[in-house]
Order: structure tokens, then C-alpha cells, then sequence
């Protein structure tokens, strides 16, 4: 099975292509702007015949696209995040029709969760800031595409390898910094709101489902742990992992985005009749994992 995955380079994408590449008999390429892609493939800018003859060349079974941005402005959202995947079932629709599609979108894309409720994939959508509105315009692109396409919608991930640009990274780097100095201060954001953070590894293992399953799948399925965390006990769940001794401060103004999304919560009752999928690590695990992978090099982590 020809597997081509892109956005290989970021966070979830690492985790999917790592996975994908113990399939038995699965050869998987990658496709993106690095130097070293077996594809060089850029969805934000090139026109879809561009890719069309990339994905010509690449012949694959399937389809992964990883690649998203989650900061910076609007156009770059937009270019990434929703023109990406519009000009990619373009290109697939002329050069590998028959492929599926894995797409990896975003909770972001219901916007506020009703507290004590779980979001299922009828709800309405209602995106409150430029990242979710254009996650869900790439995943309109996705299920109107006609093409044997499925989004993943994702929830907030979580595990080794988390990027200092998200909180769970940044936390970590940040407690890393402070290590075992009593008098040390974390001063932090509004912690009050509450998410759904599912762990990377059953990200990648959903995708691996997702890309093997037989026979169509529905056009959208949640893909998080079920169940909503105050933020707060992630924070303090890292904090004691780290053993941090010093003191975590939070702003009371609070953050306008934790003000209007105080609440999300996945249903993934869909994922778990459509794949047989259900997430396999808890919070601790993860936050366990993330906490390890951020050891300095040769150094012991307990």
C-alpha cells in the first residue's frame, strides 16, 4: 500500500508517518517544503496542476494531510488551512481519484461546547477566530469534495514531542527553565477553561484506522479522549511531574478565546463504531510522555 503523508515535519504529522511506517507491507513517502521530502509539495501556493503531477508521481493508495498552521495571521490561515485542502482534492480528483483521503482537522471548527456536554459530529459548527473558521472551511473542501475522503476532527493533542508554540509544550518548557528553584514563578493565562486533550499516539493510531478501514467511512469523525480537563490540571499535572517547588500564578482578567470557548468536549462515539477506535492513554500517560521527551539529551528522567 502506497501511503503519502503531508505535513510529515509537524507535530501530529511525525507521530502519523512513524506509525504508518510500521504497516506491514506499507511504503509511505512524505510530501511538503522541507529539503529532504520525498515530494516537494507546498498546498498554501501551489496550483492544483502543480500537485496534480505530483500526486501522479506518487501514485498513492492513500492520502494523509497533516500539514495546518494553528498561529499566525489570517491570510496564513487561510492560505494553509483552507486553500491547502481545497487545491489538494483538486489535484487528487485529477490524478488519484480513487485514493482515500485522511484530512486531520479541528474541535476548533464547533467552536463553544455546551458545559457537561459532549459535541457529536451533527452538531452546528460556529468557530469563534480565524484558526477554527478556516479548519472548517478545509474540511468543507474535504466532504464536498466527492472524492473517499474522511476528516478527522481532533481534539487538543497532547504527548511526546509537544511544540512550545501550544500550551502543553510551552508548560513544559517553561517548567524545564524554573527546575527545582522554590522562588520560581510561572505567571500564566486564564486556566479555567476546560478541553478535551487526547494523546498524540491515538491521534496516529486513528489515522492508521482511519487510512486502512475497508469500504467508505462517514465524512467526519471526532477523534479525542471524551471528556473535558480543566486546564488548570494539566498544569498542575506537569507542575508535579516536574516536581516544581515554586509557585503558578494565573492572570485573573483571564484570555478572551478561554472567555468565549470555556468548554469542549468530543463525542467520539463515531470513531469507536466507524474504526473501533478508542483513545488508550490517559492524561497522566501523556503528560508523563511529554515530560520525559523534554529530558535534556543523556540526561535521567524519572
Amino acid at each position: 500500500m502506497r501511503i503519502l503523508v503531508l505535513g510529515r515535519t509537524g507535530y501530529l504529522g511525525a507521530h502519523v508517518a512513524d506509525r504508518l511506517r510500521a504497516l506491514p507491507g506499507a511504503r509511505v513517502s512524505d510530501g511538503g517544503r522541507s529539503p529532504g521530502a520525498d515530494f516537494g509539495i507546498d498546498l498554501a501556493a501551489d496550483p492544483p496542476h502543480r500537485l496534480a503531477e505530483v500526486l501522479a508521481a506518487a501514485a498513492p493508495d492513500a492520502v494523509v494531510n497533516c500539514a495546518g498552521a494553528t498561529g499566525g495571521d489570517a491570510v496564513t490561515l487561510a492560505e494553509v488551512n483552507a486553500r491547502g485542502p481545497a487545491a489538494l482534492c483538486a489535484a487528487l480528483r485529477a490524478a488519484a481519484p480513487a485514493a482515500r483521503l485522511v484530512h486531520l482537522g479541528s474541535a476548533a471548527e464547533y467552536g463553544p461546547g455546551e458545559p457537561g456536554s459532549r459535541v457529536a459530529e451533527s452538531a452546528a459548527t460556529r468557530p469563534v477566530g480565524p484558526y477554527g473558521a478556516t479548519k472548517l472551511a478545509g474540511t468543507v473542501a474535504v466532504t464536498a469534495s466527492g472524492l473517499d475522503g474522511v476528516v478527522l476532527r481532533v481534539g487538543n493533542p497532547v504527548g511526546p514531542g509537544a511544540p512550545p508554540s501550544g500550551l502543553p509544550g510551552r508548560i513544559a518548557a517553561l517548567l524545564r527553565q524554573a527546575g527545582p528553584d522554590p522562588e520560581a514563578v510561572l505567571r500564566l493565562g486564564d486556566l479555567s477553561a476546560h478541553r478535551d486533550f487526547v494523546d498524540v499516539r491515538d491521534v496516529a493510531h486513528a489515522v492508521v484506522l482511519a487510512v486502512t478501514a475497508p469500504g467508505p467511512l462517514p465524512s467526519v469523525l471526532n477523534i479525542g479522549a471524551g471528556r473535558a480537563v480543566p486546564v488548570r490540571d494539566l498544569v498542575r499535572g506537569l507542575a508535579e511531574r516536574a516536581g516544581f517547588q515554586g509557585r503558578i500564578e494565573e492572570d485573573d482578567g483571564g484570555s478572551a478565546r478561554s472567555a468565549q470557548v470555556s468548554w469542549q468536549c468530543s463525542d467520539v462515539t463515531a470513531a469507536a463504531d466507524a474504526l473501533g477506535w478508542r483513545p488508550q492513554h490517559t492524561l497522566g500517560d501523556s503528560l508523563a510522555a511529554l515530560w520525559a521527551a523534554t529530558a535534556p539529551a543523556g540526561s535521567l528522567t524519572p
